[in-house]
């Protein structure tokens, strides 16, 4: 067993972001939807190439204000790229909507535009389109669809931010965008979200339900009367504080060299697995920019991944599977067959990728999957 550990995933944090939330403490304003989240949203729109931002406390209750805002209702199907963490789905389930997942891509794991079509019904008001650790989908096809049969577009951006499809920025692909600021994404607070939307409509009805249907109390804060809001729609306390807001707004200083730094990775596990015969590792589409969230690669059919998984971590190798075929959870009933997702789903496995790696640690990481990958495909 290894002593040294090599983390799956790290944030990039330390004296800047502590020197933020002082400041934030200072001001005696640390509840959600404060000041400081209006400074992030504004620059957090701009790196989005949005006109509107929306903190919010995370990705979840950033698409659950998508859903509402953009009318879904009891009944409707939404079509849903597969391959994502299910809280795509769950999303799509909360305003009592039903999820209709399509396959994906074999290449770059985004929703295959083909198989959405062939799922439209009357009952179809939308695509959530997931962009699969990082890489946009293909939004110029599905706006084609989109527009011929009247539907909108949710871009769950969730592991996205600083990626780019054709020259556009992650974010403003869909009429709604959400991300996530957990503490796996390239930009993180622990936690936290983002709604985007050129829309000033929806981000203002987004705004009010997030907090529990009234406006913002930092909207009141400078009236001279006592103005006293009035309930008249049912809200969520979906805000994200002024804490984890100053924090962001330093991960926003550091995203061009989280980002370059992740691109370095992904370029020296590349060169170092690319030719390795027993893998295949993360292709990205010329026309898009890969912020690597997550760096995955495919297991050959046959080679037992969960021996591959402990062997790697008792070498000190963090591992996980990539994300979830959702169709096969539980929860969803049952559905039509996506076989590339399920395929994927079980041959999938993450290796280290965070802005921290040093070169030794990624020669490491290499010459471990090199090493166990064979003696497990070999049986030894």
């Amino acid at each position: 067993m290894s002593s040294e550990v090599v983390a799956l995933g790290q944030p990039t944090v330390g004296e800047a972001e502590l020197k933020a939330i002082a400041e934030v403490f200072a001001s005696g304003w640390l509840a959600g939807a404060g000041p400081t989240c209006q400074r992030f949203e504004e620059r957090f729109a701009a790196v989005a190439g949005t006109a509107h931002a929306l903190a919010t406390n995370n990705c979840g209750s950033a698409l659950h204000l998508a859903m509402l805002t953009l009318g879904v209702e009891p009944g409707d199907e939404l079509i849903v790229g597969d391959y994502t963490f299910p809280a795509t789905g769950h999303a799509v389930m909360y305003p009592g909507a039903r999820p209709v997942f399509a396959d994906i891509r074999p290449d770059i794991w985004t929703i295959d535009p083909a198989h959405v079509e062939s799922l439209i019904t009357p009952r179809t008001r939308g695509i959530v389109a997931v962009d699969v650790a990082g890489q946009p989908a293909d939004y110029a096809e599905l706006r084609a669809i989109a527009d011929k049969h009247g539907l909108f577009i949710i871009e769950d951006a969730a592991c996205a931010a600083g990626a780019s499809y054709q020259g556009r920025p992650a974010g403003s692909l869909g009429d709604v965008a959400t991300f996530s600021f957990h503490g796996r994404k390239n930009i993180t607070a622990g936690e936290g979200g983002a709604f985007t939307t050129d829309r000033a409509d929806l981000v203002a009805h987004a705004r009010k339900l997030h907090t529990y249907g009234i406006a913002p109390a930092v909207d009141r804060a400078a009236s001279s009367a006592l103005p006293i809001p009035e309930f008249d729609e049912l809200g969520y306390n979906y805000r994200l504080s002024d804490v984890a807001a100053a924090i962001m707004l330093v991960q926003l200083d550091r995203l061009p060299l989280l980002l370059r730094a992740r691109q370095h990775i992904a370029a020296r596990y590349e060169h170092l697995l690319g030719d390795f015969e027993l893998i295949g590792t993360p292709q990205v589409a010329a026309d898009r920019t890969h912020p690597w969230q997550a760096y995955i690669i495919t297991l050959n059919s046959g080679i037992d991944r969960g021996e591959v998984a402990q062997r790697l971590r008792a070498r000190g190798v963090q591992c996980n599977f990539g994300t979830y075929a959702s169709h096969v959870q539980p929860l969803y009933g049952k559905t039509h067959e996506c076989p590339v997702s399920a395929d994927l789903f079980g041959r999938h496995l993450a290796i280290p990728m965070h802005a921290n790696l040093t070169e030794a640690e990624i020669e490491t990481v290499a010459a471990a999957v090199r090493t166990v990958v064979t003696d497990v495909a070999q049986g030894v």
